[in-house]
């Protein structure tokens, strides 16, 4: 995958492929199955290219392939090192009724 594409999107794009070939399915099968053209999967998954998938085609490919869209996610964040200025909520929650 290309070197521009993030840390995550280079994850979801190798999770994408591990389940393809997993299930023995080519990537112009999995392009047409998903509406797309022949191409489509192979310019994801081509090291050359800086296409990646984006929302919807990861839910139609999931149907495709019979997982959940959730098994191309990581079970953590994935941040590339120009996303450490991110930091985490803390997030207040609201006291129980029951607990007063």
């Amino acid at each position: 995958m290309h070197d521009s594409l993030d840390e995550i999107e280079r994850y979801i794009i190798s999770k994408v492929k591990e389940i393809r070939e997993q299930r023995g399915i080519s990537q112009t099968s999995l392009s047409l199955a998903i509406g797309k053209s022949t191409s489509y999967i192979s310019d994801i998954e081509a090291h050359s290219k800086t296409a990646k998938y984006n929302i919807k085609s990861l839910n139609l490919i999931s149907k495709a392939l019979g997982c959940s869209p959730k098994d191309f996610w990581p079970e953590q964040p994935i941040l590339d090192d120009k996303y450490e200025f991110v930091k985490e909520i803390e997030i207040k929650r609201k006291r129980n009724v029951a607990d007063l």
